[in-house]
């Protein structure tokens, strides 16, 4: 119950995955390696998309809307807009 045991293959064969069974003993470490490269790849690509991030026009008030969270221009836009309605 189980199969049986593994089949022999040829240990000539070379591929990029490893070949058959592959199991390199420091996988999780390398997965965790490059987990992290991708997360702060991704993280720089969002910071200087938010830093050039241009709009014409403002998102209307109380309206979801993403990027009014991290982009410059709109958080000053509210900020101005605050100081307004405050005064």
């Amino acid at each position: 119950m189980g199969g049986g045991g593994k089949i022999p293959y040829p240990k000539h064969v070379w591929s990029p995955a490893g070949g058959w069974y592959c199991q390199p003993a420091n996988w999780k470490s390398n997965t965790m390696i490059m987990a992290g490269v991708i997360t702060g790849i991704c993280a720089a690509v969002w910071s200087i998309s938010a830093q050039r991030e241009y709009r014409d026009t403002m998102p209307e008030p109380n309206r979801f809307f993403p990027s009014r969270y991290w982009s410059k221009q709109i958080v000053e836009h509210e900020r101005k807009l605050a100081a307004e309605r405050g005064a």
